[in-house]
């Protein structure tokens, strides 16, 4: 009988998979390339191969490649950025980073993800960037989208943080827009070992852009084009991530096991389940449910000894740090709805049948006694 179920557990997928990655980190030790470097590059073009684009380029966080996403559109100071206001904060940083404002857009209830029926009502003279998310690793509606981005003229950024290896319509995302955003926070499905981030483009000039973006705006070292960053990824990252990365369609295809399996255990309960939008594929980062009385759910998993978490407890238009932009309680009702019933349950590719079936048995006990 399995009594604890952690809601993420790193060291079992780091298990099979150690001895090469300790031999990829010597190997980048041995070479004193901690910064960018050929890990770093050969990642690069693995990266692009898997996302089916042409272009690849590391960073240091996916927070700074949406940041450096911005900066290839040339937005400026009072232009203005539709996004959602359901997603993780360093949607909206990038952003604020560039100085322009988040313009947020409600979200469909099913899939969480930014409502394109919502879209074109948000748009202004402003608008210089469309940038939803692919929230949960669920695939945001690209068609629907796009037809608005394409019917104003407006570009498109995709944030695929959360999204590794999901498909709209059997294309890989990554390759929708003018580039896309991805995180390898550890928690990630794909995992750097501290922090990582890249862009995904089909635009040679553009990543080019990029990469000297990252590097303090230089292509030639100690001459600089334009203001620039550190945001270099680290050699040891490129390392281990380029190790990681044959790994990730069948992490990918585990994790899609488990959330079939979780839908057929918590079938019937008064418990709404994730499902798949038509010719959507998930990453499945997260597997997350929604209850009334999420809280108190909480409490009773947590208590049994199995793990769980919000995501997020407080949307971005209600967060202190953009009170300034006037935003009040009810302006997004399904994104509110949404922060106060949400719950993520366990999912990664280890995450064992029995574990599983304990993960259902304590939910299922929430209803029944």
């Amino acid at each position: 009988m399995v009594d604890r179920v952690p809601y993420l557990d790193l060291v079992a997928q780091m298990k099979p998979i150690r001895a090469d990655i300790n031999k990829a980190i010597a190997e980048n030790l041995d070479r004193c390339s901690f910064c960018l470097g050929p890990d770093v590059e050969q990642f690069e073009k693995d990266f692009a191969t898997y996302c089916k684009t042409s272009h690849a380029v590391g960073f240091n966080s996916g927070t700074s490649a949406l940041h450096v996403a911005l900066r290839l559109l040339d937005i400026q100071p009072g232009d203005e950025v539709v996004t959602t206001p359901f997603t993780f904060v360093a949607t909206s940083w990038a952003i604020s980073y560039v100085h322009a404002k988040p313009v947020y857009v409600d979200i469909d209830p099913k899939t969480f993800n930014l409502d394109p029926r919502k879209l074109e009502a948000a748009i202004t003279p402003k608008t210089k960037a469309i940038m939803p998310v692919h929230l949960y690793g669920h695939p945001f509606d690209v068609d629907g989208i796009l037809a608005v981005a394409r019917k104003k003229g407006i570009p498109l950024i995709e944030d695929a943080c959360q999204a590794h290896g999901a498909t709209y319509k059997g294309k890989t995302v990554g390759g929708f827009g003018v580039a896309a955003g991805f995180s390898f926070y550890p928690g990630k499905n794909l995992g750097a070992y501290g922090e990582g981030g890249a862009l995904t483009l089909n635009d040679a000039k553009l990543a080019a852009r990029a990469k000297s973006l990252r590097e303090h705006g230089s292509t030639v070292r100690y001459y600089h084009d334009e203001i620039g960053y550190n945001y270099r990824m680290e050699g040891v990252q490129g390392a281990v991530l380029k190790v990681k990365l044959p790994y990730l369609a069948g992490w990918t295809a585990d994790r899609q096991r488990v959330a079939r399996r979780y839908n057929s255990l918590l079938k019937g309960l008064p418990l709404q389940l994730p499902s798949e939008a038509e010719g959507c594929e998930s990453a499945w980062h997260l597997y997350v449910v929604r209850h009334p009385k999420r809280d108190d759910l909480k409490k009773h998993l947590e208590a049994a000894g199995v793990g769980c978490a919000l995501h997020y407890p407080l949307p971005l238009h209600l967060q202190k740090c953009y009170a300034s932009l006037g935003y009040k309680q009810g302006d997004f009702p399904e994104s509110e709805r949404a922060a106060s019933e949400c719950l993520s349950l366990p999912i990664y590719p280890e995450l064992t049948e029995k574990q599983q079936d304990r993960v259902a048995h304590v939910v299922r006990q929430f209803f029944t006694s």
